[in-house]
């Protein structure tokens, strides 16, 4: 029996997302970004498709190493300007009914307990359909506008992010116990005080000591997503996601990074099917394969190769325009590791030269680019789920809307047909949704030892 996959859509509440240059194009709605609208029409629209989630990119920075200057950037609209991805979740859930939403938060710039009632609040006020993808961060940029003066290594900000997971574990799982709330108009009682907890955290990196703002939320814990490639982030990802991004061209090293993920999760106690994992994709699709074809080559025609670059140069840290970095040994940044060392001497990368890295990544960032009708694009995902143990895709699009729409529109039917994507809904929270069970995270979870200090049992 064929595995039913989950679908997220990829987009960033900005107009140069993925695919760099593409917002020129006549028919792209992105730089529409800044209206209500046009993300509850996309909500709708995603819906209308079954899509599991909405997953939210985001980045705290702009990218300016490619040049040594945001220039480029800036000029061609590459993930800048940017606004924040949460705000603009409660409206697409009020003209939505099941449609999930993952909101990537950078953690090296949230106190604690602001960002727990923040994602508290959001999981309230979506019913339960609030996820949260975990980063670190990446850009020295951000740092020093966030006013840190310089980015964390590498490392450290992995053993950061251990204490911060501590901490909002206690605050969403073991402050409130779940008969907190009495409301009782009678005896004037609201909340039990005795049913709630102070949170004490007293590490290396953070001290706290309180109580969660929030009562218990749906979920009480955001479905949490993570997207860490190197040692210290699969590493991570296998003790705290549940659901995993991964990115690549290559089917056989994804399906050994994805064996090697699946491997670490259950040294970590934790069972298969607890931990979901996504690959990144971006679909070009139409009614036949000579149409999508098309579509594609209509859309190569507005791809920028010095975007895609100003892209890379902050993901990797390597100046592109500097052509003979390409060769060096090592990346010297604090960037993503696992990017940089793709596109340094002995990398993964296919592309290791400049002008062929700025084609590759223009559109679809990096990621596979399938393009044809709805019989081959099955086929493709299929074969993709198969060889790398996947549940999934992001897709990522080049045109908005239209990438989407053409997904809804050819591509779902078939893979209805097919038995690859559901019908309907089911009931409940987005963590039922996706896992089949209850709301709360499961027993194996590193959470659940907050839930433990005060007997509280999971679902």
């Amino acid at each position: 029996m064929a595995r039913e996959l989950r679908l997220n859509a990829f987009a960033m509440n900005c107009v140069g997302h993925q695919s760099q240059g593409l917002w020129r194009h006549p028919r792209d709605q992105s730089p529409n970004y800044k209206h209500t609208s046009h993300w509850v029409e996309l909500a709708k629209l995603l819906e209308r498709g079954r899509f599991d989630g909405l997953f939210l990119a985001d980045v705290v920075g702009v990218y300016d190493v490619y040049g040594g200057s945001p220039d480029t950037a800036l000029r061609e609209a590459v993930q800048v300007p940017t606004n924040d991805p949460l705000l603009i979740i409660p409206p697409m859930a009020e003209a939505t009914q099941h449609l999930a939403f993952a909101a990537t938060v950078n953690l090296s710039h949230e106190p604690p307990l602001p960002f727990a009632r923040r994602m508290s609040t959001l999981d309230h006020m979506t019913d339960g359909r609030i996820g949260w993808n975990i980063v670190t961060g990446y850009l020295d940029s951000g740092a020093k506008g966030a006013g840190a003066g310089k980015q964390v290594t590498h490392d450290i900000r992995y053993d950061i992010a251990e204490e911060f997971m501590a901490i909002q574990y206690g605050f969403w799982e073991g402050s409130w116990e779940d008969d907190a709330r009495r409301c009782d108009r009678a005896a004037g009682v609201f909340t039990d005080p005795a049913k709630v907890h102070r949170i004490v955290h007293d590490g290396e990196y953070f001290h706290v000591d309180g109580v969660h703002l929030c009562e218990p939320s749906p979920q009480r814990t955001p479905v949490l997503y993570q997207a860490g490639s190197s040692s210290k982030g699969t590493a991570f990802a296998a003790r705290h996601a549940e659901c995993v991004f991964v990115g690549g061209n290559s089917q056989n090293k994804m399906a050994a990074d994805v064996a090697k993920l699946r491997a670490l999760a259950a040294e970590a106690g934790r069972d298969r099917s607890e931990l979901l994992v996504f690959a990144l994709v971006t679909v070009i699709t139409a009614a036949t394969d000579a149409e999508a074809e098309a579509r594609f080559a209509d859309y190569k025609q507005y791809a920028s190769s010095s975007g895609a670059l100003a892209l890379m140069g902050g993901w990797t840290g390597i100046d592109f325009s500097k052509p003979e970095l390409i060769n060096a040994t090592a990346a010297t940044s604090n960037a993503i590791e696992g990017a940089a060392a793709a596109f340094t001497a002995g990398g993964s990368s296919a592309h290791q030269d400049v002008e062929s890295i700025g084609r590759a990544v223009a559109l679809g960032g990096g990621g596979p680019v399938l393009v044809g009708g709805p019989q081959r694009i099955a086929d493709q995902l299929e074969a993709w789920a198969e060889m790398a143990d996947l549940d999934g895709f992001n897709l990522a699009y080049a045109v908005m809307p239209e990438t989407f729409v053409d997904v809804v529109e050819h591509l779902v039917p078939e893979l209805q047909r097919r038995g690859l994507l559901k019908k309907d809904y089911a009931p409940g929270t987005y963590r039922e949704k996706l896992f089949g069970r209850g709301p709360r995270l499961a027993d194996h979870h590193p959470a659940a030892a907050s839930r433990r200090m005060w007997g509280q049992q999971p679902d």
